[in-house]
């Protein structure tokens, strides 16, 4: 059996990281191909995997009618060389395109939704566009996977599709060796993995520690456009001392495990894969209560929910957890005992695993 994959980034974020771990975990049994639009974390990790890998150029994140119709031509011309089995789409753009050249060629596909375009902060006439067009490209696929309920009861408010075309399926990780000690320490770590933009909204967390007179060491694993604004709000703050900017790393799993608390203070998730990271590694996590992070994080057992973009909720949590040792340990093991009952890359697998049985008859 062939699967083929299309993804429209390959850098390193949530929905790239579940790709690779479906072709960690189905090498075995499958034929794997990607395709995406650009070269990155993605596309090296999955040639290591040895998946036959394609980078289309023409594949975008924005709109552009005569390179979408380029695209959809290039992904055509791939399906018919290869003819797999199934093909299994991600992100939006990739979403829709990679759904309608798979209906062109009659092969099966299944579409990943990692955050529906018209739930997040868009101008109102891209939800415009980004509603009907979901609509209709649902009509070209056999499944639609949600990665959290929230986005499952967004696809039925929206009427995106039908309910028996929608199925939930958690994202998972493998297990790591690497374990954080919470416990107690002089100046507690704590510690944000997030590419740096407004949706992630890093100065939140910056203006909830600045009212905080224990010592603490902050940590920003990640890059992007805001970077440079986030550090000039640290100077101004007077916390050039407690934060330091690691930029992007391949060392997550290792930084993770030298801390003490992990914060994620987003606008709006889907899922919030990184919060899985850190209560895979034994961390109490403290984020802000959007989409589907309150399936993830279970509020006073494995960490905290705190408002979006409340300062003062995020700062009394963080006061709580950097005060009490025990609290963070107790936090943090309820978090490890969820990360093995809810998301382990078993379970993802499996269940992924039975989307595509059921979608292997051609649909008329």
């Amino acid at each position: 059996m062939k699967i083929f994959y299309i993804i429209t980034r390959a850098v390193s974020g949530g929905a790239q990281t579940n790709v690779l771990e479906l072709i960690r975990g189905f090498r075995d049994k499958f034929e794997i191909i990607l395709c995406t639009g650009e070269e990155g974390f993605l596309t090296e990790s999955a040639l290591k995997l040895g998946a036959k890998v394609h980078v289309l150029p023409n594949l975008m994140r924005s709109v552009n009618l005569f390179q979408d119709i380029q695209a959809v031509g290039s992904i055509l011309s791939l399906i018919r060389q290869y003819k797999p089995d199934l093909l299994h789409a991600h992100s939006s753009k990739a979403g829709i395109l990679g759904r309608l050249a798979a209906k062109l060629a009659g092969v099966p596909a299944v579409f990943t939704d990692h955050g529906w375009a018209f739930a997040a902060k868009l101008p109102w006439y891209w939800k415009l566009l980004a509603i009907p067009s979901e609509q209709l490209a649902a009509h070209w696929c056999s499944k639609i996977i949600t990665v959290s309920k929230y986005d499952l009861s967004l696809a039925i408010q929206y009427r995106i599709a039908s309910q028996n075309k929608l199925v939930k399926i958690y994202l998972g990780l493998p297990d790591t060796i690497y374990r954080a000690a919470p416990g107690k320490t002089d100046v507690v770590k704590i510690v944000m993995v997030a590419r740096f933009s407004p949706q992630k909204d890093q100065s939140l967390l910056l203006n909830a520690l600045a009212g905080i007179d224990k010592p603490f060491e902050l940590l920003f694993v990640g890059d992007g456009s805001t970077r440079k604004q986030v550090e000039s709000l640290v100077q101004n703050l007077g916390l050039k001392k407690q934060v330091k900017f690691l930029g992007s790393r391949s060392d997550v799993e290792q930084i993770l495990q030298d801390t003490h608390i992990f914060v994620l203070s987003t606008n709006w998730e889907s899922f919030g894969l990184v919060s899985v990271e850190a209560m895979r590694a034994g961390l109490p996590v403290v984020v802000t209560d959007v989409g589907g992070v309150s399936e993830v994080v279970v509020e006073g057992e494995t960490g905290f929910l705190v408002p979006k973009a409340d300062v003062v909720a995020m700062q009394e949590r963080l006061t709580q957890l950097i005060a009490d040792a025990d609290l963070r340990i107790r936090m943090g093991e309820a978090g490890r005992r969820r990360y093995e009952t809810h998301f382990t890359v078993e379970r993802m697998l499996n269940e992924t695993l039975e989307v595509y049985m059921e979608c292997r008859v051609k649909p008329k």
